[in-house]
Protein backbone atom coordinates (compact mmCIF):
# COMPACT_ATOMS: atom_id res chain seq x y z
CA UNK A 1 0.00 0.00 0.00
CA UNK A 2 1.47 3.51 -1.05
CA UNK A 3 2.33 5.77 2.02
CA UNK A 4 0.22 8.50 2.61
CA UNK A 5 1.32 12.26 3.53
CA UNK A 6 -2.04 13.28 4.96
CA UNK A 7 -4.56 10.83 7.01
CA UNK A 8 -7.79 11.28 7.78
CA UNK A 9 -9.92 9.85 10.55
CA UNK A 10 -13.99 10.12 10.86
CA UNK A 11 -15.53 9.00 14.26
CA UNK A 12 -19.20 8.49 13.82
CA UNK A 13 -19.83 7.98 17.45
CA UNK A 14 -23.58 7.89 19.04
CA UNK A 15 -22.87 11.40 20.76
CA UNK A 16 -20.52 13.47 18.44
CA UNK A 17 -19.21 12.72 15.05
CA UNK A 18 -15.45 13.78 14.97
CA UNK A 19 -12.66 14.29 11.99
CA UNK A 20 -9.39 14.37 13.07
CA UNK A 21 -6.41 15.24 10.12
CA UNK A 22 -2.93 14.46 10.99
CA UNK A 23 0.09 14.56 8.13
CA UNK A 24 3.03 11.61 8.21
CA UNK A 25 6.70 12.62 8.90
CA UNK A 26 9.04 10.16 9.93
CA UNK A 27 6.97 7.65 10.98
CA UNK A 28 5.14 10.18 12.84
CA UNK A 29 1.69 11.54 13.43
CA UNK A 30 1.16 15.47 14.03
CA UNK A 31 -2.20 16.31 14.04
CA UNK A 32 -3.05 19.14 11.83
CA UNK A 33 -6.89 19.91 11.83
CA UNK A 34 -10.27 18.59 13.99
CA UNK A 35 -13.92 18.91 13.98
CA UNK A 36 -16.75 17.60 16.33
CA UNK A 37 -20.40 18.57 15.56
CA UNK A 38 -22.75 16.97 18.33
CA UNK A 39 -25.40 15.21 16.31
CA UNK A 40 -26.76 12.55 19.17
CA UNK A 41 -27.15 9.62 16.54
CA UNK A 42 -28.31 7.69 19.86
CA UNK A 43 -31.05 9.79 20.37
CA UNK A 44 -32.85 8.49 16.93
CA UNK A 45 -33.07 5.19 18.18
CA UNK A 46 -36.32 4.53 18.64
CA UNK A 47 -37.95 1.63 20.25
CA UNK A 48 -37.95 -1.05 17.90
CA UNK A 49 -33.92 -0.03 17.18
CA UNK A 50 -34.36 2.26 13.98
CA UNK A 51 -32.77 5.52 13.54
CA UNK A 52 -35.18 7.92 12.71
CA UNK A 53 -35.62 10.25 10.16
CA UNK A 54 -34.60 13.51 12.30
CA UNK A 55 -30.86 12.04 13.33
CA UNK A 56 -30.46 10.75 10.00
CA UNK A 57 -31.17 14.34 8.54
CA UNK A 58 -28.83 15.67 11.38
CA UNK A 59 -25.67 13.56 10.24
CA UNK A 60 -26.18 13.62 6.80
CA UNK A 61 -25.62 17.14 7.40
CA UNK A 62 -22.59 16.98 9.55
CA UNK A 63 -20.95 14.14 7.17
CA UNK A 64 -21.46 16.55 4.28
CA UNK A 65 -19.82 18.89 5.69
CA UNK A 66 -17.01 16.59 6.93
CA UNK A 67 -16.82 15.83 3.03
CA UNK A 68 -16.10 19.00 1.97
CA UNK A 69 -13.19 18.80 4.11
CA UNK A 70 -11.71 15.58 2.93
CA UNK A 71 -12.18 16.56 -0.77
CA UNK A 72 -8.86 15.60 -2.57
CA UNK A 73 -7.58 13.11 0.00
CA UNK A 74 -7.22 9.12 -1.75
CA UNK A 75 -9.68 6.68 -0.25
CA UNK A 76 -6.95 4.88 1.20
CA UNK A 77 -5.39 8.05 2.75
CA UNK A 78 -9.10 8.29 4.92
CA UNK A 79 -10.63 5.80 7.54
CA UNK A 80 -14.24 6.07 8.96
CA UNK A 81 -16.22 3.83 11.40
CA UNK A 82 -19.82 3.77 13.24
CA UNK A 83 -19.79 2.84 16.43
CA UNK A 84 -22.82 1.72 18.62
CA UNK A 85 -25.63 3.49 17.25
CA UNK A 86 -24.70 2.14 13.57
CA UNK A 87 -24.42 -1.36 15.40
CA UNK A 88 -27.65 -1.41 17.08
CA UNK A 89 -29.73 0.24 14.50
CA UNK A 90 -31.97 -2.32 12.13
CA UNK A 91 -31.91 0.10 9.23
CA UNK A 92 -28.07 1.13 9.75
CA UNK A 93 -27.52 -0.54 6.18
CA UNK A 94 -29.74 1.72 4.03
CA UNK A 95 -28.26 4.86 6.44
CA UNK A 96 -25.00 4.04 5.68
CA UNK A 97 -25.42 4.07 1.97
CA UNK A 98 -27.10 7.71 1.69
CA UNK A 99 -23.79 8.53 4.68
CA UNK A 100 -21.35 7.21 2.35
CA UNK A 101 -22.56 9.38 -0.02
CA UNK A 102 -22.82 12.09 1.67
CA UNK A 103 -19.05 11.65 2.95
CA UNK A 104 -17.72 10.75 0.20
CA UNK A 105 -16.07 7.31 1.44
CA UNK A 106 -16.81 4.42 2.93
CA UNK A 107 -17.74 3.61 5.88
CA UNK A 108 -16.95 0.99 8.33
CA UNK A 109 -19.11 -0.62 11.75
CA UNK A 110 -16.65 -1.78 13.84
CA UNK A 111 -18.03 -4.02 16.52
CA UNK A 112 -17.08 -2.86 20.37
CA UNK A 113 -14.17 -4.63 21.18
CA UNK A 114 -12.78 -3.62 18.15
CA UNK A 115 -13.64 0.23 19.16
CA UNK A 116 -12.07 -0.75 22.42
CA UNK A 117 -8.87 -1.75 20.63
CA UNK A 118 -8.36 0.95 18.49
CA UNK A 119 -9.39 3.66 21.92
CA UNK A 120 -6.66 1.95 23.45
CA UNK A 121 -4.12 2.39 20.75
CA UNK A 122 -5.10 5.75 20.60
CA UNK A 123 -4.72 6.27 24.35
CA UNK A 124 -1.55 4.37 24.52
CA UNK A 125 0.27 6.50 21.69
CA UNK A 126 0.00 9.68 23.16
CA UNK A 127 2.06 8.32 26.55
CA UNK A 128 5.21 7.56 28.17
CA UNK A 129 5.79 4.14 28.55
CA UNK A 130 6.85 1.85 31.09
CA UNK A 131 4.13 3.01 33.79
CA UNK A 132 2.58 -0.35 33.97
CA UNK A 133 -0.69 -2.17 33.95
CA UNK A 134 -3.45 0.51 32.32
CA UNK A 135 -7.24 0.87 32.80
CA UNK A 136 -8.90 2.67 30.01
CA UNK A 137 -12.63 3.50 30.66
CA UNK A 138 -14.27 5.00 27.53
CA UNK A 139 -17.91 6.35 28.01
CA UNK A 140 -19.22 6.77 24.59
CA UNK A 141 -22.89 8.69 23.62
CA UNK A 142 -24.06 4.39 23.42
CA UNK A 143 -21.41 2.11 24.72
CA UNK A 144 -18.84 2.34 27.36
CA UNK A 145 -15.39 0.86 26.55
CA UNK A 146 -12.44 -1.13 29.39
CA UNK A 147 -9.29 -1.94 28.09
CA UNK A 148 -6.50 -2.82 30.44
CA UNK A 149 -3.21 -2.46 28.35
CA UNK A 150 0.34 -2.51 29.08
CA UNK A 151 2.94 0.11 26.82
CA UNK A 152 0.91 -0.29 23.33
CA UNK A 153 -0.64 -3.73 23.65
CA UNK A 154 -4.37 -4.35 24.41
CA UNK A 155 -4.91 -7.20 26.88
CA UNK A 156 -8.42 -7.15 27.98
CA UNK A 157 -11.17 -5.48 26.02
CA UNK A 158 -14.77 -5.00 26.80
CA UNK A 159 -17.55 -3.04 25.07
CA UNK A 160 -20.59 -2.79 27.78
CA UNK A 161 -24.06 -1.33 26.47
CA UNK A 162 -24.27 1.77 27.92
CA UNK A 163 -23.68 5.30 27.02
CA UNK A 164 -23.86 8.94 28.16
CA UNK A 165 -26.95 9.67 25.41
CA UNK A 166 -28.70 6.31 25.94
CA UNK A 167 -28.74 6.88 29.15
CA UNK A 168 -29.54 10.31 29.75
CA UNK A 169 -32.67 9.77 27.31
CA UNK A 170 -33.83 6.56 29.21
CA UNK A 171 -33.33 7.95 32.91
CA UNK A 172 -33.65 11.68 32.85
CA UNK A 173 -35.76 12.26 29.47
CA UNK A 174 -36.96 15.42 31.04
CA UNK A 175 -33.68 16.66 32.13
CA UNK A 176 -35.05 16.63 35.92
CA UNK A 177 -32.39 14.73 38.25
CA UNK A 178 -34.18 13.46 41.29
CA UNK A 179 -32.76 10.98 43.95
CA UNK A 180 -34.92 8.03 42.36
CA UNK A 181 -34.03 8.29 38.87
CA UNK A 182 -30.17 9.01 39.55
CA UNK A 183 -29.90 6.14 41.83
CA UNK A 184 -31.83 3.92 38.77
CA UNK A 185 -29.22 5.24 36.87
CA UNK A 186 -26.47 4.67 38.63
CA UNK A 187 -27.71 0.93 39.82
CA UNK A 188 -28.14 0.09 35.94
CA UNK A 189 -24.64 1.03 35.02
CA UNK A 190 -23.52 -0.69 38.15
CA UNK A 191 -25.04 -4.13 37.04
CA UNK A 192 -23.46 -3.94 33.18
CA UNK A 193 -20.02 -3.21 35.06
CA UNK A 194 -20.32 -5.87 37.58
CA UNK A 195 -20.21 -8.64 35.33
CA UNK A 196 -16.47 -7.77 34.58
CA UNK A 197 -15.73 -6.29 37.72
CA UNK A 198 -13.68 -9.74 38.14
CA UNK A 199 -11.21 -9.47 35.51
CA UNK A 200 -10.71 -5.34 35.63
CA UNK A 201 -11.36 -4.27 38.94
CA UNK A 202 -8.18 -2.13 40.69
CA UNK A 203 -5.85 -5.42 41.69
CA UNK A 204 -5.38 -5.60 37.79
CA UNK A 205 -3.76 -2.46 37.25
CA UNK A 206 -1.70 0.01 38.46
CA UNK A 207 -3.68 3.21 36.65
CA UNK A 208 -6.81 4.90 35.28
CA UNK A 209 -7.03 7.04 32.31
CA UNK A 210 -10.68 8.35 30.59
CA UNK A 211 -10.76 9.01 27.34
CA UNK A 212 -13.20 11.29 25.12
CA UNK A 213 -16.07 14.01 26.06
CA UNK A 214 -17.84 12.22 29.64
CA UNK A 215 -14.03 11.96 31.47
CA UNK A 216 -13.11 14.99 30.38
CA UNK A 217 -15.96 17.66 31.13
CA UNK A 218 -15.86 15.34 34.21
CA UNK A 219 -12.53 16.25 34.83
CA UNK A 220 -13.16 19.87 34.14
CA UNK A 221 -15.80 20.22 36.37
CA UNK A 222 -14.19 18.71 39.00
CA UNK A 223 -11.29 20.82 38.52
CA UNK A 224 -13.10 24.11 37.79
CA UNK A 225 -15.20 23.90 40.64
CA UNK A 226 -12.56 22.63 43.49
CA UNK A 227 -13.46 19.22 43.50
CA UNK A 228 -10.18 17.62 42.93
CA UNK A 229 -6.70 18.64 41.27
CA UNK A 230 -7.30 17.97 37.66
CA UNK A 231 -8.39 14.33 38.23
CA UNK A 232 -11.42 12.54 38.20
CA UNK A 233 -11.40 11.24 42.49
CA UNK A 234 -14.30 9.38 44.28
CA UNK A 235 -14.32 12.25 46.10
CA UNK A 236 -14.71 14.70 43.78
CA UNK A 237 -17.72 12.56 41.87
CA UNK A 238 -19.77 12.28 45.51
CA UNK A 239 -19.61 16.53 45.90
CA UNK A 240 -20.58 16.74 42.27
CA UNK A 241 -23.42 14.22 42.99
CA UNK A 242 -24.56 16.02 45.35
CA UNK A 243 -24.73 19.40 43.56
CA UNK A 244 -26.72 17.30 40.56
CA UNK A 245 -29.25 16.31 43.12
CA UNK A 246 -29.41 20.08 44.86
CA UNK A 247 -29.80 21.72 41.25
CA UNK A 248 -32.73 18.62 40.47
CA UNK A 249 -32.93 20.00 36.72
CA UNK A 250 -29.97 19.97 34.29
CA UNK A 251 -31.09 23.78 32.90
CA UNK A 252 -30.89 24.95 36.59
CA UNK A 253 -26.93 23.26 36.64
CA UNK A 254 -24.73 26.25 36.98
CA UNK A 255 -21.14 24.65 37.18
CA UNK A 256 -17.85 26.00 35.80
CA UNK A 257 -16.42 23.89 33.04
CA UNK A 258 -19.56 22.47 31.85
CA UNK A 259 -19.98 23.52 28.19
CA UNK A 260 -23.62 24.11 26.65
CA UNK A 261 -23.73 20.64 24.40
CA UNK A 262 -22.72 18.56 27.10
CA UNK A 263 -25.50 19.66 29.72
CA UNK A 264 -27.81 17.20 28.25
CA UNK A 265 -26.24 14.32 28.20
CA UNK A 266 -24.23 15.11 32.05
CA UNK A 267 -26.25 12.80 34.02
CA UNK A 268 -25.91 9.80 32.00
CA UNK A 269 -22.39 9.97 32.00
CA UNK A 270 -21.95 11.02 35.49
CA UNK A 271 -24.16 7.62 36.35
CA UNK A 272 -21.63 5.59 34.30
CA UNK A 273 -18.89 7.14 35.39
CA UNK A 274 -20.22 6.87 38.90
CA UNK A 275 -20.41 2.99 38.95
CA UNK A 276 -17.08 2.34 37.30
CA UNK A 277 -15.53 3.57 40.26
CA UNK A 278 -17.84 2.07 42.84
CA UNK A 279 -17.74 -1.41 41.18
CA UNK A 280 -13.95 -1.53 39.94
CA UNK A 281 -13.04 0.02 42.93
CA UNK A 282 -11.12 3.24 41.42
CA UNK A 283 -10.52 6.20 43.70
CA UNK A 284 -8.42 8.59 40.71
CA UNK A 285 -8.23 8.50 37.35
CA UNK A 286 -6.35 10.53 35.08
CA UNK A 287 -7.76 12.63 31.21
CA UNK A 288 -6.52 10.86 28.05
CA UNK A 289 -5.68 12.49 25.52
CA UNK A 290 -5.94 9.99 22.63
CA UNK A 291 -9.14 8.71 21.72
CA UNK A 292 -10.80 6.30 19.01
CA UNK A 293 -10.08 8.86 16.26
CA UNK A 294 -6.10 8.95 17.01
CA UNK A 295 -6.16 4.99 17.35
CA UNK A 296 -7.72 4.89 13.79
CA UNK A 297 -5.04 7.18 12.28
CA UNK A 298 -2.15 5.10 14.08
CA UNK A 299 -3.76 1.64 13.11
CA UNK A 300 -4.13 3.18 9.19
CA UNK A 301 -0.82 4.05 9.38
CA UNK A 302 0.32 0.83 10.35
CA UNK A 303 -1.33 -0.89 7.31
CA UNK A 304 1.40 1.72 5.04
CA UNK A 305 4.36 -0.11 7.37
CA UNK A 306 3.25 -3.75 6.84
CA UNK A 307 2.19 -3.32 10.71
CA UNK A 308 -1.37 -4.55 9.72
CA UNK A 309 -3.19 -5.68 12.86
CA UNK A 310 -5.90 -7.47 10.35
CA UNK A 311 -2.95 -9.87 9.06
CA UNK A 312 -1.78 -10.81 12.78
CA UNK A 313 -5.32 -11.65 13.04
CA UNK A 314 -5.41 -14.05 10.48
CA UNK A 315 -1.96 -15.95 11.83
CA UNK A 316 -3.57 -15.84 15.35
CA UNK A 317 -6.57 -18.02 14.16
CA UNK A 318 -4.42 -19.68 11.62
CA UNK A 319 -2.44 -21.25 14.66
CA UNK A 320 -5.67 -21.27 17.16
CA UNK A 321 -7.93 -23.31 13.84
CA UNK A 322 -5.29 -25.94 13.66
CA UNK A 323 -4.69 -24.55 9.50
CA UNK A 324 -2.93 -26.74 7.36
CA UNK A 325 -0.26 -24.06 6.51
CA UNK A 326 0.56 -26.10 2.90
CA UNK A 327 -2.82 -26.34 1.56
CA UNK A 328 -3.54 -22.79 2.92
CA UNK A 329 -0.84 -22.08 0.64
CA UNK A 330 -1.98 -23.45 -2.27
CA UNK A 331 -4.96 -22.61 -1.87
CA UNK A 332 -3.80 -18.65 -1.60
CA UNK A 333 -1.58 -19.10 -4.33
CA UNK A 334 -3.83 -19.89 -6.76
CA UNK A 335 -7.03 -17.77 -5.89
CA UNK A 336 -4.94 -14.68 -6.19
CA UNK A 337 -3.28 -15.50 -9.50
CA UNK A 338 -7.12 -16.70 -11.25
CA UNK A 339 -8.47 -13.48 -9.51
CA UNK A 340 -5.49 -11.41 -10.96
CA UNK A 341 -6.41 -12.98 -14.38
CA UNK A 342 -10.03 -12.55 -14.13
CA UNK A 343 -10.09 -9.18 -13.38
CA UNK A 344 -6.97 -7.50 -15.03
CA UNK A 345 -6.24 -4.28 -13.87
CA UNK A 346 -9.78 -4.01 -11.97
CA UNK A 347 -8.16 -6.06 -8.50
CA UNK A 348 -7.68 -3.26 -6.00
CA UNK A 349 -4.62 -4.38 -3.25
CA UNK A 350 -7.01 -4.16 -0.37
CA UNK A 351 -9.71 -6.69 -2.71
CA UNK A 352 -5.95 -8.79 -2.68
CA UNK A 353 -5.60 -8.96 0.41
CA UNK A 354 -9.02 -10.01 1.80
CA UNK A 355 -9.09 -12.62 -0.96
CA UNK A 356 -5.70 -13.72 0.73
CA UNK A 357 -6.92 -13.85 3.73
CA UNK A 358 -9.93 -15.25 3.31
CA UNK A 359 -8.50 -18.34 1.27
CA UNK A 360 -5.89 -18.60 4.25
CA UNK A 361 -8.70 -19.34 6.77
CA UNK A 362 -11.03 -21.12 4.50
CA UNK A 363 -10.17 -24.24 6.61
CA UNK A 364 -10.89 -23.06 10.21
CA UNK A 365 -14.30 -24.49 10.62
CA UNK A 366 -12.88 -28.27 9.93
CA UNK A 367 -11.88 -27.89 14.07
CA UNK A 368 -15.62 -27.27 14.14
CA UNK A 369 -16.75 -30.72 11.98
CA UNK A 370 -15.54 -31.66 8.76
CA UNK A 371 -18.70 -32.22 7.33
CA UNK A 372 -20.07 -28.43 5.85
CA UNK A 373 -16.73 -27.45 7.28
CA UNK A 374 -16.86 -24.44 4.92
CA UNK A 375 -20.71 -23.27 6.41
CA UNK A 376 -18.64 -23.26 9.87
CA UNK A 377 -15.80 -21.34 8.53
CA UNK A 378 -18.70 -19.03 7.30
CA UNK A 379 -19.63 -18.22 10.85
CA UNK A 380 -16.73 -17.69 12.74
CA UNK A 381 -15.61 -15.38 10.34
CA UNK A 382 -18.93 -13.21 10.94
CA UNK A 383 -19.24 -13.32 13.91
CA UNK A 384 -15.88 -13.94 15.88
CA UNK A 385 -14.07 -10.80 17.34
CA UNK A 386 -11.19 -10.06 14.55
CA UNK A 387 -9.03 -7.15 15.77
CA UNK A 388 -8.61 -5.07 12.97
CA UNK A 389 -11.58 -6.02 10.52
CA UNK A 390 -14.53 -3.96 10.51
CA UNK A 391 -17.70 -5.63 9.70
CA UNK A 392 -18.25 -5.37 6.20
CA UNK A 393 -14.79 -7.14 5.74
CA UNK A 394 -15.57 -9.85 8.12
CA UNK A 395 -18.69 -10.58 5.79
CA UNK A 396 -16.80 -10.54 2.78
CA UNK A 397 -14.41 -12.98 4.48
CA UNK A 398 -17.31 -15.06 5.53
CA UNK A 399 -19.13 -15.18 1.99
CA UNK A 400 -16.17 -15.86 0.28
CA UNK A 401 -15.27 -18.92 2.67
CA UNK A 402 -18.85 -19.87 2.45
CA UNK A 403 -18.83 -19.83 -1.44
CA UNK A 404 -15.58 -22.00 -1.95
CA UNK A 405 -17.30 -25.31 -2.00
CA UNK A 406 -21.05 -26.76 -2.18
CA UNK A 407 -23.39 -25.84 -4.05
CA UNK A 408 -23.76 -22.97 -5.72
CA UNK A 409 -27.34 -22.32 -4.99
CA UNK A 410 -26.71 -20.87 -1.39
CA UNK A 411 -24.91 -18.03 -3.15
CA UNK A 412 -28.22 -17.08 -5.56
CA UNK A 413 -28.36 -13.17 -5.14
CA UNK A 414 -25.14 -13.09 -3.19
CA UNK A 415 -22.95 -12.44 -6.36
CA UNK A 416 -24.08 -8.88 -7.15
CA UNK A 417 -20.38 -7.51 -7.94
CA UNK A 418 -17.70 -8.91 -10.76
CA UNK A 419 -15.27 -8.43 -8.65
CA UNK A 420 -17.12 -10.55 -5.73
CA UNK A 421 -18.02 -13.02 -8.72
CA UNK A 422 -14.18 -13.25 -9.95
CA UNK A 423 -13.03 -14.05 -6.44
CA UNK A 424 -15.11 -16.34 -5.31
CA UNK A 425 -14.78 -18.10 -9.12
CA UNK A 426 -10.87 -18.30 -8.37
CA UNK A 427 -11.41 -19.67 -5.06
CA UNK A 428 -13.80 -22.25 -6.03
CA UNK A 429 -11.22 -23.36 -8.81
CA UNK A 430 -8.13 -23.47 -6.34
CA UNK A 431 -9.85 -25.67 -3.65
CA UNK A 432 -11.04 -27.99 -6.35
CA UNK A 433 -7.65 -28.20 -8.40
CA UNK A 434 -6.12 -28.86 -4.96
CA UNK A 435 -8.80 -31.49 -3.37
CA UNK A 436 -6.07 -34.10 -2.94
CA UNK A 437 -4.42 -31.84 -1.00
CA UNK A 438 -1.07 -32.43 -2.54
CA UNK A 439 1.49 -30.61 -4.69
CA UNK A 440 -0.16 -31.18 -7.99
CA UNK A 441 2.03 -29.88 -10.99
CA UNK A 442 -0.09 -26.84 -12.33
CA UNK A 443 -0.08 -26.67 -15.80
CA UNK A 444 0.12 -22.75 -17.39
CA UNK A 445 -3.43 -21.02 -17.08
CA UNK A 446 -4.84 -18.21 -18.67
CA UNK A 447 -7.99 -16.77 -17.27
CA UNK A 448 -10.38 -14.14 -18.57
CA UNK A 449 -13.64 -12.88 -17.20
CA UNK A 450 -16.22 -10.68 -18.76
CA UNK A 451 -19.95 -9.89 -17.29
CA UNK A 452 -20.98 -13.51 -16.98
CA UNK A 453 -18.27 -15.45 -18.68
CA UNK A 454 -15.44 -16.83 -17.36
CA UNK A 455 -13.07 -18.73 -19.99
CA UNK A 456 -9.88 -20.78 -18.52
CA UNK A 457 -7.19 -22.10 -20.60
CA UNK A 458 -4.69 -24.95 -19.80
CA UNK A 459 -1.91 -26.42 -20.99
CA UNK A 460 -2.62 -29.27 -23.97
CA UNK A 461 -3.05 -32.97 -22.51
CA UNK A 462 -3.14 -31.93 -18.16
CA UNK A 463 -7.33 -32.69 -18.38
CA UNK A 464 -6.29 -36.45 -19.60
CA UNK A 465 -3.72 -36.85 -17.35
CA UNK A 466 -5.91 -35.47 -14.35
CA UNK A 467 -9.47 -36.91 -15.11
CA UNK A 468 -11.24 -36.19 -11.75
CA UNK A 469 -10.32 -32.64 -12.04
CA UNK A 470 -12.02 -32.69 -15.71
CA UNK A 471 -14.82 -34.41 -13.83
CA UNK A 472 -15.03 -31.86 -11.41
CA UNK A 473 -14.69 -29.05 -13.52
CA UNK A 474 -17.67 -30.21 -15.74
CA UNK A 475 -19.95 -30.44 -12.80
CA UNK A 476 -18.53 -27.12 -11.56
CA UNK A 477 -19.65 -26.10 -15.38
CA UNK A 478 -23.35 -27.00 -14.78
CA UNK A 479 -23.14 -25.13 -11.37
CA UNK A 480 -22.76 -22.34 -13.03
CA UNK A 481 -25.06 -22.37 -15.74
CA UNK A 482 -27.90 -22.96 -13.37
CA UNK A 483 -27.08 -18.98 -11.65
CA UNK A 484 -26.86 -17.67 -15.35
CA UNK A 485 -22.99 -17.82 -15.48
CA UNK A 486 -21.03 -19.36 -18.29
CA UNK A 487 -17.70 -20.97 -17.80
CA UNK A 488 -15.25 -22.59 -20.20
CA UNK A 489 -12.31 -24.84 -19.73
CA UNK A 490 -10.38 -25.56 -22.58
CA UNK A 491 -6.70 -26.44 -23.88
CA UNK A 492 -4.72 -24.68 -25.73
Amino acid sequence: MQQQSILAAVDLGSNSFRLQIARVENDQLYMLDGLREAVRLATGITEDKRLDKPAQQRALACLQRFGERLRGLPREAVRAVGTNSLRVAKNAPEFLLQAEAALGFPIDVIAGREEARLIYLGVARALPQGEGKRLVMDIGGGSTEFIIGDGLQPLKLESLYMGCVSYSVRYFPDGKITKQNLKQAELAARSEVQAIASEFSSGHWNVALGSSGSARVLCDILEQNGYSDGDITREGLEQLRAQLLKAGDVAKLDLQGLKPDRIPVLPGGFAIMYAAFCELGIERMQPAIGALREGLLYDLLGRFHHNDMREATVQQFMRRYHVDARQAVRVTSLSELLAKQFLEGQFSEEESSLLVWAANLHEIGISVAHSGYHKHTAYILANADMPGFSKTEQNHLSLLALAHRGNLEKLRGKLNTPEILAQVMAMRLAALIYRNRGDVELPDMQGRFSGTKFHLALAPGWLVQNPLTEAALLEEMKQWKDLGVSMQVVEG
